[in-house]
């Protein structure tokens, strides 16, 4: 079926290029068209933001900051559950898997905290810019090992990588390009800032207090060819070089267009875009913005066409539950008193830590430099059973106990068994054929006698996600 409604057109961008389309949000962006609803997602900066993801460092009784990375996921996560800048969110991701880095080797959270803020900041602004500060950021280079790359041993990791995987794509230079870059790179490390000196600190994992140091006497300052250019190129004129090349622009439109739309596109689709985005100067907000009022992105084979993965699986219902407020309460509380945020108030984003750990997708833990798998990848029978039971514990706990959550309020002004599968499916966005419905339903039906109470709600809930969770329609977004 073709999106034929402006209603479905904006829940079909809040889905890709938002974290779910709750009805709350469906209200908010619908409110004045599709057209509407891209500029309101476009200008995020405007609305000032429920939680500031600067604001959960997690610290300890002493007040010191938690040097854990698993708790900076939890507190990552609570940024993606709770924030009303669900565009900034969603681009954040993207980056994170474009520039792939993982606390399994950058052990310090605070440093990955820090590494995930800057994409957040860049999300939609200047791509050369972008490019600079992340090449900068310690994390970046201990990630990639260019804090080893020093005058008359260069080490060719970034620069490999900074081609093959941020700007041109696979095959789009040659082993001479990568050796005249590491040769330009050589001497961008990070070091501890002691006073008005930093150190440089090459064999330790970078902290909270790392930042870039251009270390001078380990620079090759020689001439360098690049890309048949020759000249004395340092680190800022190879990222230069690489963010004027057209190669640059097609290849990110494409990823950014598979991400966002569906695969595989057509090459003049993605040229036209790609045209777009370098005239802009590589703005990634005006990339994005010509891409949602494509007609093709809201086409037949755009529709429910991208498999979730687990973190749009996983924080895409919480949303739509409404359990990203208490996290904000929490933060609130913590701002009003002066006190640390508490642990308690971050049950849900703990939660979804470990669901999506389990589909095989962590916050700032990406198997590796590619970043994660994507579409069919996702989906096997371990993965498929974590889902089906992701949806069951929200209304019904691991333990077998009804959760906190109210689930007699969704069925109140219809309390059947056909108005629980009706006001699942509208929470959680998605549309059954009908005899798959009818399925659901007589399968809720015998097992609940068909009433529904106060008292049992969340258990009929719970069963009826079991079996929503399990259909093919449920993955897609």
């Amino acid at each position: 079926m073709p999106l034929k409604t402006e209603s479905e057109k904006v829940a079909h961008l809040l889905r890709r290029f938002g974290l779910g389309a709750s009805e709350a949000e469906l209200d908010f962006y619908g409110d004045s068209g599709y057209a509407g609803a891209v500029e309101k997602l476009l200008s995020y900066e405007s609305r000032e933001d429920s939680i500031i993801l600067d604001e959960l460092l997690l610290r300890d009784n002493d007040g010191r900051v938690i040097q854990n990375p698993r708790l900076a996921q939890v507190a990552t996560y609570a940024y993606f559950l709770a924030t009303s800048r669900p565009l900034e969110a969603k681009m954040t991701l993207f980056w994170h898997d474009h520039f792939a880095t993982s606390a399994q080797k950058v052990s310090n959270g605070p440093t990955m905290y820090r590494h995930l803020n800057l994409l957040r900041e860049n999300a939609t602004g200047n791509f050369y810019e972008f490019l600079v500060a992340v090449s900068k950021d310690p994390a970046m280079l201990y990630w990639l090992d260019n804090h080893l790359n020093l005058k008359g041993r260069a080490n060719e990791n970034f620069a490999r990588e900074v081609m093959e995987l941020f700007t041109l794509g696979v095959g789009n230079y040659t082993e001479k390009d990568i050796q005249e870059a590491a040769r330009a790179f050589t001497g961008w490390t990070y070091g501890l800032r002691r006073g008005a000196r930093i150190a440089p600190a090459r064999e330790e994992v970078p902290n909270a207090r790392s930042v870039y140091l251009f270390d001078e006497p380990n620079h090759d300052f020689g001439s360098k060819t690049f890309f048949g250019k020759t000249g004395n190129w340092n680190g800022d004129d190879i990222l230069r070089m690489l963010s004027e090349m057209p190669r640059t622009a097609y290849y990110l439109t494409e990823k950014i267009w598979e991400w966002f739309v569906y695969p595989k596109p057509s090459k003049a689709v993605v040229e036209k875009h790609a045209a777009l985005f370098q005239k802009s100067g590589l703005e990634i907000k005006a990339l994005v913005k010509s891409i949602m009022l494509d007609p093709e992105f809201v086409s037949d084979r755009a529709e429910r066409a991208i498999i979730k993965n687990p973190i749009d699986y996983c924080a895409s219902m919480i949303r739509q539950m409404g359990l990203g407020a208490p996290i904000v309460q929490n933060i609130n509380a913590a701002r009003e008193s002066g006190g640390n945020i508490q642990r308690g108030g971050m049950l849900s984003a703990a939660r979804t830590n470990q669901s999506t750990s389990t589909m095989g997708m962590v916050l700032l833990e990406p198997p590796d430099v590619a970043g994660w798998p994507a579409q069919e990848q996702w989906i096997s029978t371990a993965t498929m059973i974590e889902r089906i039971t992701w949806g069951s514990e929200l209304f019904m706990g691991a333990n077998g106990r009804p959760t906190a959550y109210p689930a007699f309020s969704l069925f109140a002004a219809n309390p059947t068994t056909a108005g629980v599968i009706n006001a699942l499916c509208s929470l959680f966005d998605v549309t059954l054929p009908a005899a798959k419905r009818q399925v659901i339903l007589d399968a809720v039906a015998e097992k609940s006698g068909g009433s529904v109470t106060r008292q049992n709600a969340n258990q009929i809930a719970a069963d009826a996600m079991k079996l929503i969770c399990a259909t093919p329609e449920f993955q897609f977004m």
